[in-house]
């Protein structure tokens, strides 16, 4: 009998424990301040991460994690709700589950997502919604948290609501959302690191619109589906996309894709955006995640554009659950469209032969006389609303493909490279003795530059290479990165220099754009006459250049300069780029 009351003592309490944290304290209010102001309003940062800090004291299902720095100096956080355990082993969390990451305040002035997933929390833990089954949803409440904290009323010069909100720039006034590949900021390579420990299945991005006028409160912006490629990209848009549609709709909520024109209106048609891994949802899916991103319509009012991103937040949860299994093989299955010896696109263009037809709700547009600069200014009609057929080109097709490589190779002194490709996970062998390797070598043919600073560079683009076979020497220490990993795909974009955001268009590789050595005239002028007595073909080939070039004619230094690059005085780095492919 003793025994028993023992065991009863002991299990009460183990109860009582489980319990306590489940037990609401008395003065915690979970009341939002987006609720308290009516819709008008959204949850400062320090409101935001106070708010999932007091779920998480009394909910277990909820927990909330510093995950890295931010350039603001204040930490990166993700909130992880987990209907099944209060552990977040995510490599466990993965055995049994879908993981859907949800990203808010990338742009704090689009500030929708915020205070929704606020809402989504506490409802599911709250039971005023159906909790999801086998779905944790890990969201980071404010990405950018420098520009959170830059509170204005005045910056989303076109946008309805709310009363105040945070600043695009970061902390350090970059635009986050451009970079994802060069990683600049410390928030980027935060995410980076949490993205590999999460590894999620699904991926939205909460976003406002900037552009035209349409009766829709929701518009969507998925992954460009030809671009993704392979099973996923079918599944995106053959499914994924239309049931997300059917779902909203069944809730009174229209949605359509994200109206990408500027200062024009919409019913001559419109073409999908094309998401570069520049791009949160670019840079996600190069590791087979779903990625959308939600774009509410800026001038619907605040509490409207928040109660639509809620709804929709709630519909993929419900995919998420239905197809979970399918969501689960597609991703398997998408991890052997891309190996070593077969073409990958790096550019795209739309495809002109296919398109999609969508039966769009907008507002009648027209060009009138400006009042205040006399010239012809877009004019928006709201009292005469349409629903008409338009042409939505959703189809791109390749203008550039390259050949997988079997494994590239750096040098090790490229470090600030390397320092990215291990920040995402990406997994390579050093050379352990000096080796000659035969590799295929690029050198940079041509290039342009932009001419106003984007993103803290002067990107490049247009880039064309030259590429040879040659038999080079290795340093001890050099890397060797396979191509046969979870990685190819950020590998080649970043790698390949024609690639729209490869680390070369990001100017990574400047240095070895500027000649380090030259000549003096008067030293030199002598030398290359010498060199084409000496060369025979050489001399045709400059008599050749000087007869059909005039300006070559008439430049002396260019003649000059021209016979320095054919002789063994001209520097082999220059232009040489330094990523080599084994095939």
């Amino acid at each position: 009998m003793k025994k028993l009351l023992i065991l009863f003592l002991i299990i009460t309490s183990c109860s009582d424990k489980t319990d306590e944290k489940n037990k609401i304290k008395p003065d915690t209010d979970f009341t939002t301040t987006f609720e308290k102001s009516k819709g008008l309003e959204t949850a400062t940062y320090d409101e935001t991460i106070q708010y999932y800090t007091n779920l998480a004291d009394n909910y277990s299902e909820i927990s909330i994690q510093e995950i890295g720095e931010t350039d603001s100096g204040k930490p990166l956080h993700i909130v992880t709700l987990n209907m099944n355990s209060s552990e977040d082993d995510f490599e466990a969390i993965r055995k049994d589950n879908r993981i859907l990451l949800i990203n808010n305040g990338i742009h704090p002035g689009e500030s929708d997502g915020i205070d929704a997933t606020m809402l989504l929390y506490r409802d599911i833990v709250q039971g005023k919604i159906d909790s999801p089954k086998q779905t944790v949803l890990v969201t980071i409440p404010i990405y950018n948290v420098g520009g959170s904290l830059n509170r204005n009323t005045g910056t989303r010069t076109n946008q309805n609501g709310p009363k105040e909100y945070g600043f695009r720039g970061n902390a350090r006034n970059y635009d986050l959302n451009r970079d994802f590949i060069k990683s600049d900021t410390k928030n980027a390579r935060t995410f980076a690191k949490l993205f590999h420990l999460v590894q999620p299945d699904i991926f939205i991005d909460n976003h406002v619109s900037n552009g035209a006028d349409y009766q829709y409160t929701l518009t969507h912006l998925f992954t460009q589906h030809n671009k993704l490629g392979g099973k996923l990209g079918n599944y995106v848009n053959s499914e994924m996309m239309p049931l997300l549609e059917q779902k909203l709709e069944a809730k009174s909520w229209d949605i359509t894709p994200y109206v990408n024109v500027f200062n024009r209106t919409p019913e001559s048609g419109f073409s999908q955006f094309l998401d570069s891994p520049r791009y949160s949802t670019g840079y996600t899916t190069l590791f087979n995640t779903l990625g959308m991103m939600v774009e509410t319509h800026m001038l619907k009012p605040y509490k409207q554009r928040v109660e639509s991103t809620y709804e929709l937040m709630k519909s993929m949860i419900e995919i998420t659950e239905e197809q979970g299994h399918r969501i689960t093989e597609l991703r398997k299955e998408q991890a052997k469209t891309w190996s070593t010896g077969k073409t990958y696109p790096l550019t795209w263009t739309i495809d002109t032969t296919q398109s999609s037809i969508l039966k769009f709700k907008g507002y009648e547009g027209e060009m009138i006389p400006s009042e205040l600069t006399g010239k012809q200014r877009l004019k928006y009609n709201r009292s005469k609303p349409f629903t008409k057929e338009i042409t939505y080109q959703n189809y791109f097709t390749p203008t550039m493909e390259v050949i997988i490589p079997k494994a590239y190779v750096i040098p090790q002194g490229w470090h600030n490279v390397m320092d990215l490709l291990k920040l995402n996970n990406v997994k390579f062998t050093q050379i352990e003795n000096d080796t000659t390797l035969i590799v295929e070598s690029y050198k940079i043919d041509d290039y342009q530059t932009r001419k106003s600073a984007y993103e803290g560079h002067y990107p490049h683009y247009n880039t064309k290479i030259k590429n040879t076979e040659e038999k080079l020497v290795f340093k001890q220490g050099d890397y060797i990165i396979k191509t046969n990993q979870r990685a190819i795909r950020y590998l080649i974009e970043t790698l390949e220099p024609t690639a729209p955001d490869s680390f070369f268009n990001w100017n990574f590789f400047d240095t070895i754009l500027q000649q380090k050595e030259g000549f003096s005239p008067y030293v030199w002028e002598d030398k290359a006459q010498q060199l084409l007595k000496e060369n025979p073909k050489l001399q045709i080939e400059y008599n050749i250049k000087i007869s059909y070039d005039e300006d070559f004619a008439n430049n002396w230094y260019a003649q000059l300069d021209w016979i320095h690059k054919q002789s063994k005085n001209y520097e082999k780095a220059h232009l040489q780029y330094p990523v080599y492919r084994i095939n």
